[in-house]
């Protein structure tokens, strides 16, 4: 059980009060990512209240990418302290702690000169000792910057999971802002899944291309099926790109960067449809589960995305592409020993079933790797 109490006072629904604190258990380390919440009908027995009030938070916790649905999984923590969504309740959970003790030591009779003169002495003190302690300690950090993925967020979880003295930095920024961050040196590992339109073929062009003259490990991550998340039962038949134009369709779309808007893009001028064509193609969300949880909560009609965020909404999906999700580490990040503990998690037969068992993804060739110079 999860430590949340609800108040009757409290003018915020009972819904987003289980939100704000799942965040906040989240923002100050008492939910970790990859720990298993309750169940819907758990929480709610626990709170006694409506199991649908329930269902709503995770929803919207999952649309803000807080946590994530696996199919016979249950709900698990997705994000960490550094997402963007959990640094507003992790700052303020902050401020209310050295407010309160600042409070306490001049109720003391302090000044609060005396504490500005002895606060940077403790400060710089305690930045020298961990440091210290960082670099005895911990084997490594890995920053990893690129596309959302669910499979990846697996491997993510399960490094977590069997290395924790593993330092973790994760940033969703697109496919394209994966490669651009190791192309400055922001990075160690970028995800990615890039159509090259003159070649048709997946990420190697856009490696040669952006990371000129600098040796790189590609290693295979999965194949996944891309196309149309829907509404269930898809009320709007919409079954081909063409659809997007007809009126009474609203889309919902990928943040500029991301592979799904690369490749969108790309089959959207093949077919001459321009996008002031399409209403809400402005409308853009930076991962599969928001736009997924969009779609489930009818703010619109369709998404391009993967099957797998489509599964774990209960919502219909419509084939249209097969893509590659390819792992890019730079040779010297490669030799490390975090990528070592990463690279053999994907090559583990458990980790392959893991990912299948996800649904919408092909790991027949999971693990393998080329060497670009």
């Amino acid at each position: 059980m999860i430590d949340i109490y609800l108040s009757g006072t409290n003018r915020e629904p009972l819904y987003q009060q289980i939100v704000e604190q799942v965040k906040q258990l989240v923002a100050t380390g008492s939910l970790q990512p990859g720990e298993r919440l309750p169940t819907v009908r758990q929480l709610a027995h626990q709170l006694h209240i409506n199991p649908g009030t329930v269902s709503r938070a995770y929803s919207e916790l999952e649309r803000q990418g807080v946590v994530m649905s696996r199919h016979g999984g249950g709900t698990i923590v997705s994000a960490g302290a550094d997402n963007p969504r959990i640094l507003i309740p992790r700052q303020k959970h902050l401020s209310d702690m050295v407010s309160n003790d600042i409070l306490d030591i001049l109720s003391l009779g302090y000044t609060l000169e005396e504490l500005e003169g002895v606060l940077p002495i403790h400060l710089a003190r305690w930045r020298q000792d961990m440091q210290s302690t960082e670099k005895t300690a911990s084997p490594g950090t890995i920053s990893i910057v690129g596309s959302d993925d669910l499979a990846f967020g697996l491997l993510i979880n399960q490094l977590k999971q069997n290395h924790p003295e593993v330092i973790i930095k994760l940033s969703c920024a697109g496919s394209l802002g994966g490669l651009i961050a190791l192309q400055q040196g922001e990075a160690d590992l970028a995800g990615i899944h890039l159509l090259d339109e003159e070649t048709g073929e997946y990420n190697y062009p856009y490696v040669k291309h952006i990371l000129p003259g600098i040796g790189v490990a590609v290693v295979h991550l999965a194949y996944r099926a891309q196309g149309f998340i829907l509404p269930e039962g898809n009320p709007g038949q919409i079954k081909k790109l063409e659809d997007l134009k007809r009126p009474g369709i609203t889309m919902v779309n990928r943040q500029k960067g991301s592979g799904t808007r690369v490749l969108l893009d790309l089959k959207l001028r093949e077919l001459g449809i321009q996008p002031d064509e399409i209403q809400g193609y402005r409308h853009e969300l930076d991962t599969h589960l928001a736009v997924a949880a969009a779609i489930a909560e009818g703010k619109a009609d369709v998404g391009l995305g993967i099957e797998a965020a489509a599964r774990s909404c209960g919502l219909d999906f419509v084939p249209l592409f097969r893509e590659r999700y390819d792992l890019v580490i730079p040779m010297e990040k490669y030799k490390s020993k975090p990528v070592s503990y990463l690279v053999k998690i994907i090559k583990s037969q458990g980790f392959s079933k893991a990912v299948t068992e996800i649904g919408g993804y092909d790991t027949s060739e999971t693990g393998d790797t080329c060497f670009i110079e």
